[in-house]
């Protein structure tokens, strides 16, 4: 991926950010509450952890039929996203506890869904918050040639059926995670010279990366293959499809709110200049989906509330729900879009749209 300078507008005339971020300082100082997570999600972090890796004890220890095996490790892959988008996301983003030691410990928890710390605060800290939908830069919306997710990607004939593949491919997200993508991310970054914060040491990074691996092998399937009387292809085969079940998940959550026909991908100009500035930038290029469904809320660890996301990723997600009103409500005061569907449904339907228009020839699109 090529990266060229990018200069959001500092013109906010409106003063937009300022009178939204005073307001929602004032919203948690009124209410004598912090911007971090609370009982909630700490209550939650406890029923994820144990969605995932229950059924590894009792796959581990309890005698059962293989399919019922097989289910259980559908129920691994959920709890894996619901770990992912719960507890690890919030920890990356610093906004879990207010304590830093809590976070880097439950930030660390992405080694067992197969990811990498450092590649992900990159990749999604610096990468796709600071450019989001910006081609080039955000790697959320580059999916190779096999997938075009934006206008401004070239367009291939296979594209044409991208609405009725695209979805199989999804599944391979957690897993290419494991085996290829943390080490070619690392491998370019570090190259690139990004970071979130300080500059790592290399070698470090490379020694975690690499013994994390290991062990992470060692958990999911040497573990198994050395306990349980199962062919070795069939313990490959539940471990495939616990990360092709978490892989869909998390997939779909992200297209809904970003690769949808309601948020744009703008290009800067040639000297490398947006229209917009930053927060205002997220408005354009973000959408929420179901925001008053509180299994949703819940589940996907707020992040059907994307434009709260965006605005303010070291707010924790529990407090989204509230906040919304508040961004909603300036957004529109401001005349600025406010991106969302009122339900899943409508926006898979929506994003599915989105892939049969991007997927038309550019000529007759």
């Amino acid at each position: 991926m090529t990266i060229k300078p990018i200069n959001f507008s500092r013109i906010d005339k409106a003063k937009f950010f300022r009178i939204l971020n005073k307001r929602v300082n004032s919203y948690f100082k009124e209410n004598r509450i912090k911007r971090t997570g609370n009982w909630s999600l700490y209550t939650k972090a406890i029923i994820m952890f144990s969605i995932f890796l229950v059924p590894l004890v009792l796959i581990l220890t309890v005698e059962m039929p293989q399919w019922v095996l097989l289910l259980l490790t559908v129920v691994i892959g959920i709890g894996m996203a619901g770990v992912g988008m719960n507890v690890m996301h919030d920890s990356n983003h610093e906004s879990f506890s207010s304590k830093k030691w809590v976070n880097k410990i439950m930030g660390s928890s992405i080694y067992i869904l197969a990811g990498n710390v450092y590649n992900w605060k990159v990749q999604h800290n610096v990468l796709h918050h600071t450019f989001t939908n910006i081609p080039g830069h955000d790697e959320d919306i580059d999916a190779g040639r096999i997938i075009r997710f934006s206008k401004h990607a070239k367009w291939l004939w296979i594209h044409k059926f991208q609405k009725y593949y695209s979805f199989l491919l999804y599944g391979l997200l957690t897993i290419n995670w494991a085996i290829t993508t943390d080490f070619k991310q690392m491998h370019s970054y570090l190259k690139r010279k990004l970071s979130y914060g300080k500059f790592p040491n290399p070698t470090k990074e490379w020694t975690i990366l690499i013994i994390s691996k290991i062990i992470y092998y060692l958990l999911w399937i040497v573990l198994p293959l050395a306990v349980l009387d199962i062919a070795w292809w069939k313990i490959l085969i539940g471990f495939f499809v616990m990360h092709y079940t978490a892989g869909i998940i998390l997939s779909v959550v992200f297209q809904l709110a970003h690769i949808v026909p309601n948020t744009e991908m703008p290009k800067p100009d040639k000297e490398g200049n947006l229209k917009h500035t930053w927060a205002i930038h997220q408005l354009y290029t973000t959408s929420n989906f179901a925001p008053k469904n509180k299994f949703i809320s819940w589940y996907t660890g707020g992040l059907n509330h994307q434009v709260e996301h965006h605005i303010f990723p070291h707010i924790s997600h529990v407090h989204y729900q509230k906040i919304a009103k508040i961004v909603k409500e300036t957004a529109l005061e401001f005349n600025l879009p406010y991106n969302e569907y009122k339900t899943t449904r409508k926006a898979i339907i929506e994003h599915f749209k989105q892939l049969k228009s991007l997927g038309l020839k550019p000529a007759y699109s």
